[in-house]
This record gives C-alpha cells, sequence and structure tokens, in this order.
C-alpha cells in the first residue's frame, strides 16, 4: 500500500551486504561506557514489535500498556487486510507522569492538529512524525472536561444550610451544629485538595488510555496507509478505537461511546453536517464552533457501522486523496441535510460495538528494562527536539506591521527557547559524560540549531565512549559538509565527497537506520551538485520507512519532479499538500502541486479507500 515501497538502495555506495548487516547488529550490543555507571531511575522503557513506550509508571502499568498497543496493531491489521509487517521506524511513546511536567515542556503540535474543537476540549497530546520515526507524549493523568455547569453549586448549597442553619438554632441547637458541620465539610473540601462533592455538573472524563490509543490509531492509519485525509475522518478514527478494552480471555472490544457522550452531546447539539464534510468548520475559531471529539466519534462511528452509507464514505476518501475540492467530494453522499436526520437518529439509537476474540500468542510480551538516571535525564530533551530545532521564518518584506510583529515575537521566542534549552543540554551532556546518547542527543541538537563545530566536538565525545555506533558518524560528516557551505563549490564538492564516505560507513553497519540514507542525499544539496540515482532511492527508503513524515516526502517529491517523474512526486507530496495538517512544508507542497501540474493518481486513493473500508462485511 506504501507508495515506495519497492524503493530500494541500489547495489553500489550504500546498500550493505549481510555480512555487513550482521555485523551492525552485533556491534550495537557492545557499547563501552566510561565513568561510574550511575543508578536505576523511576523510568522504564517497553519495547513491542512495533512500539518503543516510555513511562515513569509502574512496571505493570507500562507492560500493560505497551502490550495493549501491540494488542491494538494486531486488531488495526486484522481488520484492514494487511497480513504481513512492513519494516517501519518504532513509534516512541512518552507518558508523563504530572501534567505540569507535559506543560511546562511547551511542545508545540506543528505537524498535527486536532479539531478544532471547543476550548473546553484542549485535550493535552503531543504528536510530530520525526524524519527518524514519529514521537508522541502525553500524561499518565487522566483528564476530566467540564461541559456544563448549573447554577447550583457549593457555595450556593453552603449559603442554604447557613440559612437553615439560623432558623434551625431558635428551635433545635442540635440540629443546627449538624448543619454548621455539613457548611464546614463542604467549604473546606476544596483546601484539602479533594474533590469535594459535585453540583448538577455534567462531564467527561478523557481517561490518558484513550489518549493513548487514539493517538496510536491515527499514526498508523498515517502510516501504513498514508493518503490525503480529511482532518475530521482522522480525529473520528482515533476515537472510535479510543475506547478498546482488552480482557484476560484475550477478547477485545472496540466502538464503544466515549465515557460522557450523552452529556455532550446534550450540550452541544447538532453541528452543521455540510460544514464537516466541505471542511468549513476548520476555518472556525475554536472559541466559537461547538465540534467536539464525541461529535467526530458519532460521525465516523455512523459512517463505519451502516451498510448504506460505508461505500459513499469509501468514495468521500478516496476523491479527498485524489486532492479533489472538498466540496465537490462530499457531494457523493447526495442530500446532506438527509444525511443529518439520519445521524441525529443514530443518536438515540443503540449503537453498535464490535468484539473480538484473538489467540493470545500472537502477541509478544514487551521487553521491559529500567532506565539508569544518565539515560532518564535526556528523556525529555530528546522529546523537545523536533519543537526546539523548528524556528518560524522571518516575516516576508510586504507583510504587514501587525503580521509582521507577531512573526517576529514568534521567532524571538523560539529562538531564546532553542538557545535556552541547548544550554541545558550542554550541561546535562557534561554531568553525564560517560553517557553516549547524551553526547549524540548534543550532537544532533547542535548540528541542527546550526553549530557545527559544537557538533563535531559533541560527536567526537560520542565517538571515544562508543567508537562503533553509526550515529556518530552521520553527524561527523554532517558537521563537516556544514563547515565547507561557505567555500568553493569545488571544495564543497570535494567534502561533500568525503562526507558520503563515512556515511556509507555508517550504512554498512546499520542499513535500515533513516539517518545515514537521508544524510547521504543531503549532502547533494549541500554541495550544490544534482542528486544521484542511488541518493534518491536512499530518500525513497527513508520515506518507505517513516511515511507519516511531511519533511522527507516534500524533499522525495522535488526530488523526483527534477527527473522527470511528475506522477510517482504528486502521489508523494500529496498527503502533505492535501492532508489533514497544516505543517511547516504545506505551503511548498502546494507550490510544488502547482509546478508539476494536476494529473489525478489513484495509488494514494486505493490506500485511503482502504481505510474507509475497514468494517465492511464484519
Amino acid at each position: 500500500m506504501r507508495l515506495m515501497g519497492a524503493a530500494m538502495l541500489g547495489a553500489a555506495a550504500i546498500a550493505p551486504a549481510a555480512a555487513q548487516a550482521q555485523q551492525g547488529s552485533n556491534s550495537g550490543s557492545e557499547v563501552l561506557v566510561t565513568g561510574t555507571r550511575s543508578k536505576l531511575s523511576n523510568w522504564r522503557q517497553a519495547e513491542t514489535s512495533h512500539v518503543i513506550l516510555l513511562s515513569d509508571g509502574s512496571e505493570a502499568e507500562v507492560t500493560r500498556l505497551a502490550r495493549n498497543l501491540e494488542w491494538l496493531h494486531f486488531l488495526l491489521s486484522s481488520l484492514m487486510g494487511r497480513e504481513t509487517d512492513d519494516d517501519l521506524v518504532k513509534l516512541r511513546i512518552t507518558l508523563l507522569g504530572e501534567a505540569v511536567q507535559f506543560e511546562q515542556l511547551n511542545l508545540r503540535n506543528t505537524r498535527w492538529q486536532q479539531g478544532p474543537f471547543n476550548d473546553l476540549f484542549r485535550v493535552g497530546r503531543y504528536y510530530d512524525p520525526r524524519e527518524d520515526g514519529a514521537v508522541m507524549a502525553s500524561t499518565r493523568i487522566d483528564q476530566r472536561v467540564v461541559v456544563e455547569h448549573t447554577t447550583v453549586n457549593a457555595g450556593s448549597v453552603q449559603g442554604l444550610l447557613s440559612s437553615m442553619a439560623i432558623s434551625a438554632a431558635r428551635s433545635d441547637p442540635q440540629l443546627a451544629a449538624g448543619l454548621q458541620a455539613t457548611i464546614g465539610n463542604i467549604a473546606s473540601a476544596g483546601l484539602r485538595d479533594e474533590s469535594g462533592p459535585t453540583f448538577g455538573e455534567k462531564s467527561m472524563q478523557v481517561s490518558a488510555e484513550n489518549l493513548l490509543y487514539a493517538g496510536y490509531a491515527q499514526h498508523f492509519l498515517l502510516s501504513y496507509f498514508p493518503a490525503a485525509y480529511p482532518r475530521w475522518y482522522l480525529d473520528g478514527f482515533g476515537q472510535v478505537f479510543s475506547t478498546l478494552a482488552v480482557t484476560r480471555a484475550n477478547e477485545i472490544e472496540l466502538g464503544r461511546a466515549p465515557n460522557g457522550t450523552a452529556a455532550v452531546m446534550e450540550e452541544f447539539g447538532a453541528f452543521p453536517i455540510k460544514d464537516v464534510l466541505n471542511d468549513a468548520y476548520l476555518d472556525k475559531k475554536p472559541g466559537d464552533t461547538r465540534w467536539t471529539p464525541v461529535h467526530a466519534w458519532m460521525l465516523t462511528h455512523f459512517l463505519f457501522f451502516s451498510d448504506k452509507r460505508r461505500p459513499q464514505l469509501n468514495q468521500y476518501l478516496a476523491a479527498r486523496a485524489r486532492g479533489e475540492d472538498a466540496e465537490k467530494a462530499a457531494a457523493v453522499f447526495g442530500d446532506q441535510a438527509e444525511l443529518g436526520r439520519e445521524l441525529r437518529a443514530y443518536f438515540y439509537a443503540r449503537k453498535p460495538a464490535l468484539k473480538v476474540t484473538y489467540d493470545g500468542s500472537k502477541i509478544d510480551e514487551p521487553i521491559i528494562r529500567r532506565l539508569r538516571e544518565s539515560e532518564a535525564a535526556f528523556v525529555k530533551g530528546r522529546l523537545e527536539l523536533g519543537t526546539r530545532v523548528m524556528i518560524p521564518p522571518a516575516p516576508a518584506a510586504d507583510a504587514d506591521p501587525a503580521t509582521a510583529k507577531a512573526q517576529t515575537k514568534a521567532r524571538e521566542d523560539a529562538l531564546a527557547q532553542r538557545a535556552h534549552w541547548i544550554e541545558r543540554l550542554r550541561r546535562d551532556a557534561a554531568r553525564w559524560s560517560g553517557e553516549p546518547e547524551a553526547q549524540l542527543l548534543l550532537a544532533e541538537a547542535e548540528c541542527r540549531s546550526g553549530n557545527a563545530a559544537e557538533c563535531l566536538a559533541a560527536a567526537g565525545r560520542a565517538e571515544s565512549i562508543a567508537p562503533s555506533d553509526p550515529r556518530i558518524l552521520v553527524w561527523k560528516a554532517t558537521a563537516i559538509v556544514m563547515q565547507a557551505a561557505t567555500s568553493a563549490p569545488t571544495e564543497r564538492a570535494r567534502v561533500a565527497a568525503e562526507a558520503r564516505e563515512l556515511i556509507v560507513k555508517a550504512n554498512q553497519v546499520d542499513h535500515d537506520a533513516v539517518g545515514p540514507l537521508l544524510a547521504f542525499y543531503r549532502t547533494f544539496e549541500a554541495s550544490g551538485e544534482p542528486p544521484s540515482a542511488n541518493a534518491i532511492d536512499a530518500l525513497a527508503k527513508a520515506v518507505s520507512e517513516v511515511p507519516a513524515a511531511p519533511v522527507t516526502r516534500l524533499e522525495l517529491a522535488r526530488a523526483l519532479a527534477g527527473t522527470g517523474q511528475t506522477d510517482t512526486a504528486r502521489k508523494v507530496v500529496l498527503p502533505v499538500a492535501a492532508g489533514a495538517y497544516d505543517s511547516p512544508e504545506r505551503p511548498q507542497a502546494r507550490a510544488l502541486l502547482r509546478t508539476i501540474g494536476q494529473s489525478a493518481p489513484n495509488g494514494s486513493a486505493a490506500a485511503v479507500e482502504k481505510g474507509g473500508a475497514m468494517l465492511a462485511a464484519r
């Protein structure tokens, strides 16, 4: 199903021999660490076939969540007809024990967005489809969304009880004392940080597990069936699988309504279906819209389980995947007023759900280990990497004053945050001088921030600790090419050729690693040389291993268009140009589409139709 799944490295410069691949897998376990070994931390890592889950929770919790994610992957693969697994880079998930820690990280979602949902539904999750593998983060704490407060609250109850106590004091002192005690209990409940009584409050509980499963379901669809999906569908797809439940008897339930569905729908009411299907709701301000995650769940759930509407959903998604206008694609549903009436009736009807039983032996147990303090010290730093190295552009010369001021401030704030982050990484790397991951993270941060000399120095320190790690060669090569950026063209070409030799060595140690593939291609860009066919193949392999990454999709589409492969280039870039998310790469992707023309491919449409039809005949 993937667009470039058949693209492999050529037998020339960058493809390794089997013996070299075996050597790479062995060398990874022989890491020399100098200095005193740090103590074990309260962080644990659970690794499965498809995810790496990092959490400061208990071993039992980490094990259960990781195994449930494998169940979810297995379920999605079965429902969508994927009988074999592709060798994709594993999703890296970080769960933080305190909501305040998550908020303090200030992770900006630049390549993933929700809704826009009503302001009450600002549920915290971070997702970044990075070029070397997607990352996701959230808290381990359940979140409650209050959708309505009645006029009856703790204060009004206290006032009523006070009036009753005054009246009772005249005739029954014992009753008055009891009422005064009740008033005191209500008043002090909040001061003791207890939940206390609630008064007529309508709310929905958003559990940490719901967020986790919804996020993985979206990642699965974007990775294994990449296409230009409408955002409402991805939101709803995630919500449908968010209520996954796995029993001890290997029984899986899915499709249940999220907690609080009735309260949300009664409070917010119906939403104009036309505005959703044609994307008009995307232009609404969150404070003005009454669109919620529950609406996205109900619309998607209804279309999934309706024998009448499911074929129309498939056609609609296929049209969107071809890049067709949203309004035109929505015409397939016919009379949308009738669709709205069916959806309202569906709200009051008993809703179907699936319950399936699978052989538990198909799910391997996660590999659990506790991180050392020296490793745990960089969990947050690696999570911040995507946000910190991305600096907003300076305002255009013709920007109006208000826009220019806002863009300048955003850029200055991002630069200040990056500088603070790098200084913190430098201090931590000095503290844990014998930790190779510390030096490698610092090397990557320095290189991606434009600090070539500092990147080279950090890579050198990592090499003294773990000389066989292939990532060291990648960052050394990257820094060397960066230092030659201002040299004459012939000198840049010579330096780039030397850098490629280092990158080829890294590829020979680990031929599945994405870093060497990208670095090899980018040496041609840095030196101003046209990329070789082998370099384009390397870039295509990187995209096939991390299909959701918009950065490398845009790079590959440009490279293919430059060699005249415009139809293939369009297929590759459509998920970026016409997909669900406003990534920084979207304007360039759309400009590329305008350049290469509007010929209509069908490969992407086939993938997205598969995603829409998964529940057919089940």
